[in-house]
């Protein structure tokens, strides 16, 4: 992330000014090779799960399909619900993986070379039609696939808890309450939220 949104943080909110200045540069990274039905997989995988167990499972899913580094959408229907059982996705999970590749056949999911002409709120609107994808999982896409400048996931754990972190606040903040506050830190609030989880993750390593 550039300088720009640095400053303009800092300017905007002394807080954010104290975080940057305290975790230093911001490091967020962003993986523009993984295409839109790769991104959603691993969002589905991480669900409600510790990121080193949905990498366990993610990594016995690919071993199903020992000759690509990531299955296509078409592979899915060479393999069993009881094979991706065994990888250890909840049954509402393979559900979700199932309709993942079968609407980005159908051209709801997007290719690579769609997604990116598309605004935040257009991609929004078409993901979520998939089931088990909610606007936090595409919001992790944008992120973390796209590389878009200005998303804010104000239902993000993380986010709301290094929110209450760093601005001293005795209770979670409610989602409508974090997104009337990050106006401030438009067009940065990418920049912000990998603040606030890098907030929360040292007051983890206090504990």
């Amino acid at each position: 992330m550039t300088t720009v949104a640095l400053k303009h943080l800092s300017a905007a909110d002394p807080v954010m000014r104290r975080l940057i200045r305290e975790i230093g540069p911001c490091r967020l990274e962003h993986e523009p090779w993984r295409s839109p039905f790769q991104s959603l997989v691993q969002a589905v995988a991480h669900q409600q799960l510790h990121a080193t167990a949905a990498g366990n499972i993610l990594a016995r899913f690919k071993q199903l399909f020992p000759r690509r580094r990531f299955p296509k959408p078409e592979d899915l229907a060479g393999v069993t619900d009881a094979q991706l059982r065994a990888c250890g996705f909840s049954f509402a999970k393979i559900r979700a993986i199932r309709d993942i590749a079968e609407k980005t056949r159908s051209g709801v999911v997007p290719t690579p070379r769609q997604i990116v002409k598309l605004s935040d709120d257009e991609i929004i609107a078409r993901l979520t039609e998939v089931r088990g994808v909610g606007r936090w999982t595409v919001e992790m896409l944008l992120i973390f696939q796209l590389g878009r400048k200005d998303v804010l996931p104000a239902d993000d754990f993380g986010v709301r808890n290094g929110f209450r972190i760093a601005y001293k606040k005795r209770e979670m903040p409610k989602p409508k309450v974090l997104l009337q506050f990050g106006k401030r830190w438009r067009p940065h609030a990418t920049t912000a939220a990998w603040y606030l989880w890098r907030a929360a993750d040292a007051a983890k390593k206090k504990e």
